[in-house]
């Protein structure tokens, strides 16, 4: 996408939802929820970026990029475990089952990586040789493959507080999500992943890690919900350049949210106190990464619909009434 687009895309973003008449308002992160009485839940993908658990404004695009993703990704998926899309009513939206949402997060992981404070490298350069209930060996180097892939779960804090790793006796012992509850999502979970991996090594792509969220429907079947293999949810990686920049000790190219969590991290900021203004040019980069992760994984051009935003949502989305 050419810079002009993408710089006309900083006066288009949505931030926030007000659409009253889709029924009771959720808002997470990034989405907005909406749930009716009749069993649906509109999902709205706003342009907020989060990192760190907090918000830091908006992105040009980023929630069609989101969205657009996240229906490649159901689609290709539903072979594995059913998901909760019922339509994709608008660019920035998606027409779901509504579902009781599992509290934990399953995060799955391929490789010894990652920022944050409760990273696996960063637990794993302090000393610490278990994460999430899983013995890691000794000499394992930043960036570097894991064994095997390992689920390592979170616990879904509320808006504004930090997700924390926990194992699957610690998240079972808490009472709110069964061993055989936890033990299918797992089980789903592990082979999205593999699906994926393969899915992306097509397309020159590593899946490092990714994280997905279940619900449990009105008839009790485990659902595949909210997002999954996007860049907000996914870390990835370019194969061609990965085993080079490994081997000189470089952090691989990427083209997921990471980069605007390095750019925050070098400039001080890991997700306490008062969030740095992020500059314009850093969000276009940002966006472009977006998009390129989204032409890359579907194979087709990205094409943003650039009318104003909250009218055409509104239309769009009454007519789904």
């Amino acid at each position: 996408m050419d810079i002009d687009t993408l710089r006309k895309g900083l006066a288009l973003t949505i931030e926030s939802t007000a659409l009253d008449f889709l029924g009771d308002k959720y808002e997470g992160k990034v989405r907005d929820n909406y749930s009716r009485k009749d069993g649906r839940r509109f999902i709205i993908v706003t342009d907020r970026i989060s990192a760190f658990d907090r918000v830091l404004g908006t992105l040009p695009w980023k929630g069609q990029v989101l969205n657009s993703l996240a229906t490649f990704w159901f689609e290709e998926t539903k072979h594995i475990v059913p998901n909760h899309l019922l339509s994709v009513p608008d660019p920035n939206a998606m027409e779901c089952i509504e579902c009781t949402p599992l509290p934990v997060e399953m995060i799955v992981r391929a490789y010894l990586t990652g920022v944050s404070s409760t990273s696996i490298l960063t637990t794993y350069t302090k000393g610490e040789r278990e994460f999430c209930g899983h013995k890691l060996p000794e000499g394992l180097k930043a960036h570097q493959a894991l064994p095997a892939p390992i689920l390592t779960p979170t616990t879904k804090a509320p808006h504004g507080e930090h997700d924390e790793n926990v194992s699957r006796e610690q998240i079972i012992a808490t009472g709110k999500v069964t061993a055989k509850q936890f033990d299918e999502a797992a089980q789903y979970a592990m082979a999205l992943f593999a699906h994926g991996q393969k899915v992306c090594a097509a397309r020159g792509l590593i899946l490092v890690d990714t994280k997905y969220e279940f619900g449990i429907g009105k008839d009790g079947r485990i659902l595949l919900i909210d997002e999954i293999h996007t860049p907000d949810s996914s870390r990835y990686w370019f194969t061609k350049s990965y085993g080079e920049r490994f081997a000189q000790d470089k952090t691989p190219e990427s083209f997921d949210k990471e980069y605007l969590r390095r750019w925050l991290s070098e400039h001080g900021w890991k997700g306490d106190g008062a969030i740095p203004t992020i500059p314009d040019d850093v969000k276009i980069e940002s966006a472009r990464r977006y998009i390129e992760a989204c032409e890359t994984v579907r194979g087709a051009a990205f094409v943003p619909n650039q009318e104003p935003p909250a009218a055409r949502l509104e239309q769009n989305l009454r007519a789904k009434i």
